[in-house]
């Protein structure tokens, strides 16, 4: 593993036992095994190298549920929206850690415009893949229009169930409540 690998697996071991916003870059530094200027040169910051952490754990977060979606078989929408639910809500508890840390990085955001940058850019990212995750399509083939509107509410329900998760776990719904409440939203046309 190279230098910047270990600082990233440093990062991601510090977000997970320290938080966000309580890590140092000795920390990550004793954690990673690497030398304290090492992350000014691999990432700018030690907010950068945080922020690059907490990314790409989102985004290995994300790829499981790519892996349950596909497992569903379905090409309906419909289905690959509660294969996404149920393979989000069953990874919640183990991957608690993990969104603790995400919701501090974004609460940084407020006051570093390169954290507010690095983070939009993964939101764009995780909008476009969920979009196409939910229409069974690569995401290149999703339109802009439908990146904002499926993509967006697709990211937000998540992205909620996840606040909603580590404020009050026992008030998550079930994926069948989840999925009638979309469904009282768009009631199917006659």
């Amino acid at each position: 593993m190279s230098q910047r690998d270990d600082l990233l697996a440093g990062a991601r071991k510090c977000l997970v036992e320290k938080g966000y916003g309580k890590t140092t870059a000795r920390d990550i530094a004793a954690a990673s095994g690497a030398h304290l200027a090492s992350i000014g040169y691999h990432f700018g910051s030690k907010d950068n190298l945080m922020n690059a952490a907490v990314l790409e754990a989102s985004s290995e977060w994300g790829d499981s549920f790519q892996a349950a979606v596909d497992a569903s078989r379905s090409q309906e929408p419909e289905q690959r929206m509660r294969a996404l639910l149920g393979s989000v809500f069953a990874s919640l508890p183990e991957e608690r850690d993990l969104l603790v840390a995400s919701i501090q990085a974004f609460t940084q955001a407020e006051f570093d415009e390169g954290v507010r940058e690095a983070l939009a850019r993964g939101i764009a990212e995780g909008r476009r893949e969920l979009a196409a995750m939910i229409l069974g399509v690569e995401p290149d083939e999703v339109d802009p229009g439908t990146v904002a509107g499926l993509g967006s509410l697709v990211y937000n329900l998540i992205a909620g169930y996840v606040v909603q998760f580590v404020v009050d776990p026992e008030a998550l719904p079930t994926v069948d409540q989840a999925m009638d409440g979309l469904r009282a939203l768009v009631p199917a046309s006659g």
